[in-house]
């Protein structure tokens, strides 16, 4: 059985997170590996690369240079059976054509600032800049021309017995979409032989600014395509959340989510009060909130969610050194995209975890700070591990349950 959160202590250390999986010594088993390919040319000429990383459980990862993309988790199921669990596109024009419609920002990194900044402005040491307005009038993801919408450098490639890591890097200059200082970021995808995908993130400015990176996966764990993640089971190990007003912007304020739709500290359906009638629900359509989840900022992952997919048994644990995650169940995915499946992607066929700093934290002085200077590093990371949920034992009639009196 895959645990669920335990009652203490809520922090977990990144030495715990990474030891192998049932103890012991570890048996030899075949390296993880790493490929490169092309990925198709964008309109100017310029070639994308896709880089593939694959373990000997069956899970493999794919990443793309456009947009520091995850266009591929595949993962196997209870019974073996390997499937991709992220939603993506099987050609670059799939993810080039949504970025240039506005997008849904389908596995990409997400920068120079994440979610959204209000009436696209924010003020830092006494000076006001101005973003660009993408979602009515706040700034959402970075501006018209996020990271998510750059060629990625390819900045090195490591393998060990163990796992395989892409190293990709971006220099966004000073004045990009609004933002002060040349901001040089990088982001390592690895991936190791314990179903683990970590996310390094990094970057450094030579003028103040602000920054808040994060990836934009968005989670299936019966597999792209296969429809609503409703009776996925998750549980989030927070306490408490920043309400939204109408225009999904953070009211400055944290509150309990004891008594609110918003309550995952007991593991539920995603779909048990998907449509409460509270405002909370109805301003984004659904859940698009962010949850407190490291509010002690350790600088080791923490266990942020557990997400169960009862039928095929799969399971996504999300740790992070982040101190909030945007929880985000595809509200706005209305069928004009179709994935590797052939299927048409609909309001809450996947869920997506961005683990981020909170919305609109430029504005908010009492929220952890996103402010970067020169001679500091940005420094988080987010791991996603797959696992498996065995099917239950069939309880042997006449001997009752375990524990029950007879």
């Amino acid at each position: 059985m895959h645990s669920l959160f335990p009652d203490t202590p809520r922090i977990l250390l990144l030495a715990a997170v990474l030891l192998p999986l049932g103890g012991g010594a570890r048996a030899a088993a075949p390296p993880v590996t790493l490929e490169r390919a092309p990925f198709g040319a964008m309109s100017n000429g310029r070639q994308i690369e896709q880089f593939t990383l694959t373990n000997p459980r069956g899970m493999r990862v794919k990443v793309l240079t456009y947009g520091g993309i995850i266009s591929a988790i595949e993962a196997p199921d209870r019974t073996g059976r390997v499937a991709d669990v992220v939603l993506g596109f099987p050609t670059l024009e799939g993810y080039t054509v949504d970025s240039a419609q506005g997008g849904l920002f389908f596995g990409a990194t997400i920068g120079r600032v994440a979610n959204r900044i209000a009436n696209g402005a924010f003020t830092l040491d006494g000076h006001t800049y101005h973003i660009p307005r993408t979602e009515g009038t706040s700034a959402l993801h970075g501006g018209c021309t996020g990271f998510d919408k750059h060629v990625w450098t390819v900045e090195g490639t490591t393998t060990t017995a163990h796992d395989a890591s892409v190293t990709l890097g971006l220099v966004s200059p000073d004045g990009d979409q609004g933002f002060p200082g040349t901001l040089t970021t990088h982001v390592t995808f690895t991936l190791n032989d314990r179903n683990e995908l970590s996310l390094h993130y990094r970057a450094t400015t030579d003028r103040p600014t602000v920054v808040n990176l994060t990836n934009h996966s968005y989670f299936n764990l019966g597999g792209e395509g296969s429809g609503p993640v409703e009776n996925h089971v998750l549980q989030i190990n927070a306490g408490s959340y920043t309400p939204l007003d109408a225009r999904s912007l953070p009211l400055g304020t944290i509150a309990p989510v004891a008594g609110t739709p918003l309550d995952f500290r007991t593991a539920h359906r995603i779909g048990a009060r998907l449509r409460d009638a509270t405002p909370q629900m109805m301003f984004p359509r659904g859940y698009d909130h962010n949850w407190i989840v490291n509010s002690q900022l350790s600088p080791v992952p923490v266990l942020a969610a557990h997400l169960l997919d009862p039928a095929s048994g799969r399971t996504l644990d999300v740790l992070t050194t982040q101190p909030g995650l945007q929880v985000y169940t595809a509200n706005s995915l209305d069928g004009r995209y179709k994935g590797p499946s052939g299927h048409a992607y609909r309001q809450t066929d996947a869920v997506a975890f961005e683990a981020e700093h909170y919305p609109d934290s430029p504005n908010h002085p009492d929220f952890p700070t996103t402010e970067l200077r020169p001679g500091q590093t940005y420094d988080e990371t987010t791991i996603y591990r797959l696992g498996v949920e065995p099917t239950p034992a069939p309880m042997v009639k006449g001997r009752g349950q375990p524990g029950e009196s007879r």
